[in-house]
């Protein structure tokens, strides 16, 4: 299994296409999954792309060292740096779930030149108001006690994991440090991105329907998909018609 090094922790990734020369896309997984959650997209696009998808520290093959300091949004950031560099990819299409949504948003802030374009599912922008900032990082304290107190029982039978994770503390120290958030710098970036902006969103996915409306306003010249039948996981509940609207939106591109 290929990895990269990033100061002793170690990072998995899967690269499916083996064309170099092909558009890269790469795809970071919502909290608590892995980049399994991207399996049949990648192969949907394998003949035109090459597609990566990785776990987060503290998910599924990557490490999850026991030091709490050696999780933050910056660190996970630098690992999605380091992957591009690693792949050759000066650029690339960021393709992010949930929490890998507001890390793609999250780099477009910092590595804007290093963005082809964004396809942002099931995710929102985070919170410009510290208190509802506040509630959301009780509920990531909240995820990270019951990951200590009941290991990772709760995940049986939950899809999109791949059946990948070791580590109940890698993904509590995860939640406190990579999915709670400190500033509103990714809501205050949607204006500033310039990049072709696809937003797909679960029709079922009542708390994300509204982040993806406000991202669609904010967000010059984006499109935003809603697919019905579909949950906080659309590729996975319509994967034919999330694949239809990911693969329009690719070879629409411009080079």
């Amino acid at each position: 299994m290929p990895y990269i090094d990033r100061a002793g922790v170690a990072i998995h990734y899967d690269v499916t296409g083996t064309a170099k020369d092909a558009p890269l896309v790469l795809c970071t997984h919502g909290y608590s999954l892995t980049g399994a959650m991207w399996q049949a997209d990648a192969a949907a696009l394998a003949d035109g792309y090459r597609v990566a998808a990785w776990d987060i520290r503290g998910h599924g093959y990557s490490a999850s060292p026991d030091d709490p300091a050696a999780y933050s949004k910056a660190l996970a950031l630098g690992d999605m740096n380091a992957l591009l560099d690693e792949l050759g990819a000066p650029r690339a299409v960021l393709m992010g779930h949930s929490l890998g949504g507001y890390l793609s948003l999250s780099f477009h802030v910092e590595h804007p030149e290093r963005v082809r374009a964004l396809v942002l599912v099931g995710t929102g922008p985070g919170y410009r108001n510290p208190e509802a900032r506040a509630g959301w990082n009780a509920q990531a304290e909240e995820r990270a006690r019951q990951f200590e107190q009941h290991g990772l029982a709760g995940l049986e039978g939950a899809p999109g994991h791949g059946g990948r994770h070791t580590s109940a503390r890698g993904l509590a120290l995860a939640a406190r440090g990579i999915l709670a958030q400190h500033d509103g710098l990714v809501m205050e970036d949607l204006p500033n991105i310039r990049v072709p902006t696809l937003i797909v969103v679960g029709a079922d996915d009542k708390p994300f329907i509204g982040a993806s409306e406000y991202m669609e306003k904010r967000i010059p010249g984006s499109r935003r998909v809603v697919l019905p039948d579909a949950g906080h996981m659309p590729n996975v509940d319509q994967p034919a018609r999330f694949q239809a609207e990911l693969r329009a939106f690719l070879d629409g591109l411009p080079d």
